[in-house]
């Protein structure tokens, strides 16, 4: 993510540039498919403003509202283990009609639920279908965008990701205000939670409506022997005058050669069970990248920020802006990542989110004066909280991904790429089940585990992780 994990897909050689006319139609196909993304950004972040609704309405522990809450991620693993395998054999766009369901039955099913056990089932549903996006949005747009716009079209599923978080919290908040401040006030015989959770099948829909709009990817279409329809989608994209027969040539010869990676190729030669060190660099980052805590700001943030004495509307409030601030720092990490590197825009994220880190560390130290922080404790937090996301979103929640995209050598990129993702999901569901029952036991030193792991990211970075700006992907090594 940015905060929450998804795996990219190396794009298919060859290509060539669209022109004018075609650059529009092109931009519509791309923003389509990023609708998973969006869902994806929306349904990880949507919980917020439900948490501690649910943890009321069924009268449960922390332990077990964390468990509900992290449910989700093992349908996301899940998801984004077969998404790949399920578009090879029935479409990109087909898969991206099966999220869309799946998204609309996830939001109907969590917003009337029987009991806590069904909640958590409809959750893992969720999960599924944001595993699922978090595959084919990157990958779909990877082969119809033109290789001259690639990059720039490639953004569109993390831009998708971080409105969707932002506009996630916008509608908890306005459905906050509907029920007058509280989460479990009424609103047309449904309590605030479960239209907050529910008000998903709305861009749902709209993504299913989409995918019957846009075409099947030209690479799929080859790979199942219809040239003529995959020739007709390479002309809509890429202009009438490309050379069509040579564009299905090249690319069928890029699928034939392509080496499928297994495990077995992760592994340093003779050695049992035994990773290639880039591979545990690969992990190492995706570990780091969670380990932060990036997710408590976009799973718990109204609930934290409640334990501490806020009332639930500005809770709701500052979730919502520190989505924006989300945005804000990924427009950055875009507009710098090719410019000033990969490396240095995650040593300065990392030693950014530390400070940042530490002076909530300290915040949440400070004794509750009649049930809120102390104002200069309580400022601190909410400005340390917010810095810490923008120092995120510029760094770790872009180049994680630039990163694992480029610094495998290709023989093993896609298989290094799942284990680097799995290792991501793993440790973004550790920090999600996590959090409430440390935030229970003591929420300043819950934060300097946090900080204790941003500041160790930056030696980490500075002694294994070599910088790959300007590096062709043949390169690596």
């Amino acid at each position: 993510m940015s905060n929450t994990a998804q795996a990219p897909t190396p794009p298919p050689s060859g290509g060539r540039t669209a022109h004018p006319d075609h650059l529009g139609h092109v931009i519509f196909i791309t923003a389509s498919a990023a609708m998973g993304g969006f869902l994806f950004g929306y349904d990880s972040s949507v919980i917020n403003g439900a948490v501690e609704a649910i943890r009321d309405r069924y009268d449960i522990g922390s332990g077990t509202l964390a468990q509900v809450i992290a449910i989700a991620l093992i349908g996301c693993a899940i998801g984004a283990a077969t998404a790949g395998r399920i578009a090879d054999r029935i479409g990109r766009i087909r898969c991206m009609q099966i999220s869309a369901v799946l998204f609309a039955v996830s939001a109907v099913g969590s917003a009337l639920p029987f009991a806590l056990w069904d909640l958590a089932l409809w959750r893992i549903i969720g999960g599924f279908a944001i595993g699922m996006a978090s595959v084919i949005g990157p990958a779909y747009i990877a082969e119809v965008a033109p290789a001259a716009y690639r990059g720039r079209l490639g953004s569109f599923q993390q831009a998708a990701i971080v409105i969707g978080i932002a506009i996630s919290q916008l509608v908890n908040y306005g459905i906050l205000q509907l029920a007058d401040g509280d989460q479990r006030g009424e609103i047309g015989g449904l309590e605030a939670w479960q239209w907050m959770l529910g008000v998903m099948v709305v861009p749902a829909v709209l993504y299913g409506m989409l995918s019957f709009a846009i075409p099947e990817s030209p690479r799929f279409l080859i790979s199942v022997g219809r040239i003529d329809r995959a020739k007709e989608v390479l002309a809509e994209v890429e202009g009438q005058d490309v050379d069509l027969d040579h564009r299905v040539a090249e690319i069928d010869r890029a699928m034939r050669s392509e080496h499928k990676s297994t495990f077995k190729d992760l592994l340093v030669a003779g050695g049992r069970f035994k990773l290639l060190p880039i591979v545990w660099v690969g992990i190492g980052l995706s570990v780091f990248q969670q380990l932060v805590g990036i997710n408590v700001a976009f799973y718990y943030s109204a609930t934290l920020w409640q334990s501490v004495g806020i009332d639930p509307s500005s809770s709701f409030f500052y979730s919502f802006t520190t989505s924006i601030i989300n945005i804000i720092g990924t427009v950055i990490a875009m507009v710098l990542v090719d410019r000033v590197g990969r490396k240095p825009l995650a040593l300065v994220g990392s030693v950014g989110m530390a400070i940042a880190l530490a002076f909530e560390a300290w915040a949440f130290s400070a004794d509750l004066v009649d049930g809120k922080l102390p104002t200069t404790q309580g400022v601190v937090a909410l400005v340390a909280a917010h810095v810490f996301v923008l120092f995120f979103a510029l760094s770790w929640g872009v180049v994680v991904w630039v990163f694992l995209g480029e610094m495998f050598p290709n023989r093993i990129r896609a298989a290094a790429l799942g284990v680097a993702a799995s290792a991501q999901w793993i440790a973004n569901w550790a920090i999600t089940a996590s959090f409430p029952s440390l935030a229970d036991w003591n929420l300043s030193g819950t934060y300097v585990i946090y900080t204790v792991f941003a500041v160790l990211s930056i030696p980490f970075v500075l002694r294994y992780v070599k910088e790959t700006k300007g590096k062709a992907l043949e390169e690596m090594g």
